[in-house]
């Protein structure tokens, strides 16, 4: 009861949008496939309507291929506004962002596909269906969002900054992992024996599983309803080790910051898109989507990135008639292999984060290992010997005398497979 009260009194300060939004959802996940294609195209035409008018990335984009707002008559008739890819999005920030009136904006900040940061401000109504539309998808697993839960996401090693998170966890009533060390993962599955759920980067979800499922005794206290799995692809090997630790599989959440909440899996093992507040593209398998909420950044055509199969044609069994995306690929979470542990390799985006935050240095990295225990950062830049310095300081912070490394500066940044990653690994 406390925690549900300090968690319904925490809404009605962060943002009391939430709640009216929830609530909404939860009647409109039953509508059928013509009740959500029209809704989606009634919000379509406004969100067209509201970017062209307040954003002049979007107003010289429209006017430069010669589309009006009002040519909208079909969800299919958006494929004459051209696509935006992350380059474009990062660029034309300052062209993009707009303010609503009467409305609350949050800051929001993503790493980017190179490291350089993407920062935006959400309106009140954006944040207020983003929140909901993970809680609802938490309803299908008969959990509370005030429930009892272990986190596996990101930490800063700045002692201020970890204990405003433990402070701010403990009102949420969640645990997470503030160090990788064999140690902290006992102490972290041990909490999960009075949790309701299991929630974070697939990678290190796996990691707990492993470390659980070694021991027999532990793995009987545990009953966890929900693994929600999210940010990283989802490998056959972390779903048949999750399911033999927990007994539960592992459920899948996708998303990004700038577009929302793409898809939710259901308890039938269906990815059903969250219909309501994105369209969902698949161009020759590249995903591509328009945020129907996102007033104050208008997310229109945005090419995220990854590679999706839509399935548009099963009506699952939960009774949700959103259409289904069938597989993500792309989002692949890799181990970075110190001398004598493993690191997940999201710990890149913190070590040049904190260089951002703390001095100013904003940088397009990859960093590459062919050699457990050795790195190799690439950067984009020429760097200067202090800022040398900050990256090692930052890399020392993570990785001790574990991992052995080289920066090399003014280097070109490499893809595979036609795909930027910020870490590529020939390591399995």
């Amino acid at each position: 009861m406390l925690h549900e009260s300090i968690y319904k009194l925490g809404i009605r300060f962060r943002n009391s949008k939430i709640n009216k939004n929830l609530e909404f959802l939860k009647k409109s996940q039953f509508w059928s496939i013509e009740q959500l294609q029209a809704y989606q195209l009634d919000r379509l035409k406004e969100i067209l309507a509201i970017a062209y008018a307040g954003s002049p990335y979007y107003t010289e984009l429209f006017d430069r291929v010669g589309f009006k707002p009002t040519d909208i008559k079909s969800l299919s008739d958006i494929t004459s506004i051209p696509t935006t890819g992350k380059a474009a999005l990062l660029d034309n920030c300052p062209k993009i962002q707009q303010e609503i009136d009467d409305e609350k904006s949050y800051f929001t900040e993503t790493s980017g596909s190179t490291g350089k940061p993407l920062v935006f401000y959400r309106n009140q109504d954006w944040d207020g269906w983003h929140n909901a539309s993970v809680i609802r998808g938490y309803s299908w697993f008969d959990i509370a969002p005030w429930d009892r839960n272990g986190y596996l996401w990101g930490y800063n090693l700045s002692p201020l900054e970890a204990f405003k998170t433990k402070l701010l966890d403990g009102l949420q009533n969640r645990f997470r992992l503030f160090s990788y060390s064999d140690e902290e993962i006992v102490r972290f599955s041990h909490k999960l024996k009075k949790a309701k759920y299991l929630h974070g980067y697939s990678s290190m979800i796996y990691e707990i599983a492993k470390y659980v499922d070694r021991h027999p005794d532990l793995k009987r206290q545990i009953d966890l309803k929900l693994i929600k799995g999210t940010s990283e692809k989802i490998f056959d090997s972390y779903r048949e080790k999750v399911f033999s630790a927990f007994g539960e599989k592992v459920t899948s959440e996708y998303g990004a910051a700038e577009a929302g909440i793409i898809a939710f899996e259901c308890p039938q093992g269906n990815m059903h898109i969250n219909m309501e507040t994105v369209v969902v593209e698949a161009v020759e398998k590249n995903i591509v989507i328009t945020n129907l909420v996102s007033n104050s950044f208008p997310i229109i055509r945005y090419e995220l990135g990854d590679y999706i199969e839509l399935d548009l044609d099963t009506r699952c069994s939960c009774g949700r008639e959103a259409y289904i995306i069938k597989e993500v690929t792309g989002r692949v979470g890799k181990r970075i292999f110190g001398l004598t542990q493993s690191y997940p390799s999201f710990t890149l985006y913190y070590i040049f984060k904190n260089i951002a935050i703390k001095h100013g240095i904003k940088l397009n990295f990859q960093a590459v290992q062919k050699v457990k225990g050795e790195l190799e950062f690439r950067i984009e830049k020429k760097l200067s010997d202090e800022q040398k310095q900050f990256i090692t300081g930052e890399i020392k912070n993570y990785f001790g005398e574990d991992i052995s490394y080289r920066i090399k500066d003014e280097e070109t940044l490499i893809s595979r497979n036609g795909k930027f990653k910020d870490f590529v690994s020939d390591l399995d």
